[in-house]
């Protein structure tokens, strides 16, 4: 079922025709109290209790959900020089960070990020993962100079690595308003295909190498922890803002496809290679910049000479990159609002070509990039990349690592995915360590309409084999997973999540909760103002959990603690259920009353159908209100004949514990 709007405020049409002689009907059960055995499990008073969100409002963050006229973030640039050698399957580097302090403190040491030491066989995240065997280990970072610019000279800095994280003591502190430079030269063994998240790994043309958190990264400091030093485990990140110059020496041969816009096309791409990308640029079909014909052979060795490739980035929490001899690339205009323009480009072994296959990925790629644009606020760079590579389903900004092997609905899927991510959390950017559930739920939330918009639906209705494996509604695949007693909140730290659970609620129940408040709860008019609002009040700075839920009630005009409290709050299950139908003294030409129970706890609007003997049917919304005082309602039904059935949500669009009473036959 495809999931679209269903906000039904008005009942249908009404024709009926006479119950045949002697047909049973309904009592309705008296409303509950006390004395009633058995009683109605439902406690209103605990789902409309006041809710006290975790932040307190403030000048930094408001009541209204919007950065306040207080609001700081901290600020890192970066300049980067690395060289790829692949004959050792390692990366080098330098890079100088001008780091900003405008925060109100004085900072006398920095946190940055270390993410390889994860390949470590003695780190954390492979303690967490049960270990991590010798042969899918790497040495993690050689930190070879830390230093600090002092005085118009480099200073060498007092640092600690610890884990997944490295502390630099400044020789100086760093007063608000304060900027420093700290330079570190490193290096890293390149992980294999174990590497996940970035590694190396073999196609029929040569090596791909897909390079990500490949150079140490500021942590944030920011209002709510000072410095959140929390080590990488597993979930992704949480980063400061800035411009980014970095350059890539690799050999010669290689093409580089990398985050934001490359800066040297004359010193790195032949003279017909930048005529193609020009009639790129104009082009909505896709124009191939390097076809298969002119990919090396595989035997042929890779060059011995180099070239350095330079990339600059405005306004992102990172960058990545892939390098291989093997590329096949081409590329398309994409069409933003306003008039702007962007360019897609995919890059892909010759093995993967084709129209059933990455062929198809730059269509695919500039589509999403056009709707999401479209929708919900503008693509902000000018290149968007999609990379077949052994990183397979991983996201950077302005870049994407996708499997050699995808094809057809999965490449399409897998692509509006990855590049949704540019919203959530490359624009909008959430914590992913602490609070995963904003990244993919967020991002899964809006991919449901790019399956339904993307050629007129022909891979919609957008669903996930790992959480979803049959086609039923997606309320009835929900309702299993708030039924599991072991299943985690969605506010669960996202470390601390299993992998059971990890799809079915950081993904899944996360965003079909986003659907509920935009199709049932709040309707597209209300949920799309405000969500809009909220993306754009937030852009490039870092929002919490607190920040959406008061943003989405304000400007959505709800007071929603309700649903924060059920879905969010806790795992509670729904469970509404049709108990009676009673005629009007008797009589079907007078109406009907139809008795509806609520037996969860969590509460959720819904539609009440009626159907009559006649076929005719006519349909009553249940808002939450009808559950604030009590578990049982009646419903008064205007005449329309006999009555053959009253069905509770009738779609199956809630998530509804038990379906064999949402019924009721008289």
């Amino acid at each position: 079922m495809a999931l679209r709007g269903l906000m039904i405020l008005a009942v249908a049409a009404l024709v009926a025709a006479p119950l045949a002689a002697g047909q049973a009907q309904a009592a309705p059960p008296t409303a509950p109290n006390a004395n009633d055995a058995p009683a109605n499990p439902y406690e209103p008073l605990k789902t409309f209790a006041p809710l006290t969100l975790p932040i307190p409002a403030s000048r930094v963050r408001t009541g209204a959900g919007t950065p306040g006229p207080d609001y700081w973030q901290n600020r890192a640039d970066y300049r980067i020089d690395a060289h790829l050698d692949p004959a050792t399957k390692t990366l080098s580097g330098e890079e100088v960070i001008t780091y900003t302090n405008n925060s109100p403190d004085v900072l006398d040491l920095l946190w940055l990020q270390l993410d390889q030491n994860i390949y470590r066989p003695d780190s954390r995240g492979a303690a967490m993962g049960g270990g991590r065997p010798r042969q899918m280990s790497t040495d993690g970072y050689a930190i070879e100079a830390v230093q600090v610019e002092q005085g118009g000279r480099l200073v060498d800095a007092d640092h600690l690595i610890s884990d997944t994280r490295m502390r630099v003591l400044l020789p100086q502190p760093l007063a608000h308003g304060g900027q420093l430079k700290l330079h570190v030269r490193y290096r890293f063994t390149i992980p294999g295909l174990f590497g996940g998240r970035m590694a190396w790994g073999p196609s029929k043309g040569g090596d791909i190498y897909d390079l990500a958190q490949w150079y140490p990264r500021m942590q944030v400091y920011d209002d709510l922890r000072g410095w959140d030093t929390l080590p990488y485990l597993a979930n992704e990140f949480y980063l400061e803002y800035g411009d980014i110059d970095y350059a890539v020496t690799v050999p010669a041969d290689m093409i580089v496809a990398g985050s934001g816009a490359l800066a040297n096309p004359q010193e790195v791409l032949s003279p017909e290679q930048r005529a193609r990308l020009d009639r790129a640029r104009a082009s909505d079909r896709t124009v191939m910049i390097r076809t298969p014909e002119e990919v090396p052979p595989a035997a042929q060795p890779l060059a011995s000479a180099t070239k350095t490739w330079r990339f600059h980035m405005d306004h992102t929490r990172d960058v990545a990159f892939s390098a291989s001899r093997a590329f096949v690339w081409d590329a398309a205009r994409i069409n933003l609002p306003g008039g702007q323009t962007a360019l897609a480009q995919s890059v892909y072994p010759p093995e993967s070509a084709g129209d059933a296959a990455w062929g198809r990925s730059t269509e695919d790629l500039k589509d999403a990039v056009e709707h999401f644009s479209a929708r919900w606020y503008p693509y902000p760079w000018p290149n968007a990349v999609n990379v077949a590579g052994p990183a397979s389903g991983m996201e950077y900004p302005g870049l994407l690592f996708d499997g050699i092997t995808d094809k057809g609905k999965v490449l399409f899927w897998i692509t509006a995915h990855e590049i949704g991510h540019t919203w959530f959390p490359m624009v909008v950017g959430f914590d992913e360590r602490r609070d995963a559930w904003m990244d993919e739920g967020f991002n899964t939330f809006i991919d449901v309409y790019e399956s339904d918009d993307f050629q007129k639906g022909v891979y919609g209705p957008k669903r996930d084999s790992e959480y979803a494996p049959g086609k039923e509604p997606p309320g009835d695949q929900i309702a299993a997973l708030l039924n599991d007693p072991a299943a985690p909140v969605i506010l669960t730290r996202a470390d601390a999540i299993r992998e059971k659970y990890r799809h079915p609620v950081t993904y899944f129940k996360a965003a079909y909760g986003l659907t509920l408040l935009r199709e049932d709860i709040l309707g597209p008019d209300r949920f799309d103002h405000a969500f809009r609002k909220f993306v754009a009040d937030w852009a490039y700075k870092h929002p919490k959990p607190t920040d959406f839920f008061r943003a989405m009630e304000s400007e959505g005009g709800e007071d929603l603690s309700w649903f924060w409290r059920g879905w969010y709050f806790n795992n509670w299950t729904h469970d509404l259920a049709v108990t009676g139908v009673r005629y009007v003294d008797g009589d079907p030409a007078k109406g009907a009353d139809v008795t509806v129970e609520n037996l969860g706890q969590l509460v959720l609007p819904a539609t009440l159908r009626i159907t009559f003997t006649s076929g005719k049917t006519v349909e009553v919304r249940v808002p939450v209100e009808t559950w604030m005082q009590s578990g049982s309602h009646v419903f008064a039904v205007p005449a329309g004949g006999p009555v053959a059935e009253a069905t509770i949500d009738p779609d199956h669009r809630l998530p509804d514990r038990d379906r064999s009473n949402n019924s009721f036959k008289p």
